[in-house]
């Protein structure tokens, strides 16, 4: 009887840690070591295609904010690292960026064939749904235009309607619970600053804590579904806090 339960108890540590791994090594230096870099390759790939969605939601309201700018650099730097080449390949996610976020006629298009290219992937289809959830979140609310996009994504995908208003209601309940600071001297400790510092210094703790909070796109696989929640949390009392010290230096 007991190595029975001990039996099963191994078998689902071991599932859990095979489960992690696989979703892991889909997107890691390992899988891509033979993959030739250029930028037809890169558009065509899971990746490069994500991209493309992430620019249609960045500027779907008209703009890509200082703060999406800066989780979308963050994301070049995260995706970049597992292809052979690491700067070419940064510059080539940034040019796709930079032109699909100029387009408003191929999301549909792009959305398919993100789709066929995660067909088998259930598991990297919400996780990248989810990311752009977040994405559209991050500056404190969805437009109509943003949420527009979102849907035609999840349309393509077939997305479960269930899941996908799961995901988007959690994120929304989440980001009615962030109070902001109701002082300076609340933001300036938040950021571990004093209203003595400089403004070019306070910018770099800032910066430097929202890359340590920012939800990693690559190094996420396998967390739990709290991960993206908390740090998108963290990340927009930052930016919160932030905005308010910049706003009373003006």
């Amino acid at each position: 009887m007991f190595n029975l339960i001990l039996f099963s108890i191994l078998a689902y540590i071991f599932y859990r840690v095979f489960k992690n791994y696989v979703s892991y090594k889909i997107y890691s230096s390992e899988a891509f070591k033979n993959f030739a870099v250029s930028y037809e390759a890169i558009a065509k790939s899971d990746l490069g295609l994500f991209v493309a969605l992430v620019a249609k939601v960045a500027k779907a309201d008209g703009r890509v904010d200082a703060l999406e700018a800066e989780l979308v650099s963050m994301m070049f730097d995260d995706i970049s690292k597992v292809f052979p080449e690491p700067s070419k390949t940064r510059q080539i996610l940034k040019d796709i960026f930079n032109e699909e976020k100029l387009r408003n006629d191929n999301t549909e298009q792009i959305a398919l064939a993100f789709a066929q290219s995660l067909r088998r992937k259930k598991a990297q289809q919400i996780q990248f749904m989810g990311f752009l959830i977040q994405l559209a979140f991050v500056d404190g609310e969805v437009s109509p235009s943003e949420e527009k996009i979102l849907k035609t994504i999840a349309e393509a995908l077939e997305f479960d309607p269930k899941v996908y208003h799961e995901i988007f209601d959690r994120f929304e309940n989440m980001m009615h619970n962030v109070q902001p600071k109701s002082s300076l001297d609340d933001a300036y400790a938040l950021l571990g600053v004093s209203a003595s510092d400089e403004m070019n210094k306070i910018k770099n703790v800032y910066r430097k804590l929202v890359r340590q909070y920012h939800p990693d796109i690559i190094a996420s696989q396998g967390k739990s579904e709290a991960y993206m929640e908390e740090s998108t949390a963290k990340t927009q009392e930052l930016n919160q806090a932030y905005e308010m010290i910049k706003a009373a230096r003006k």
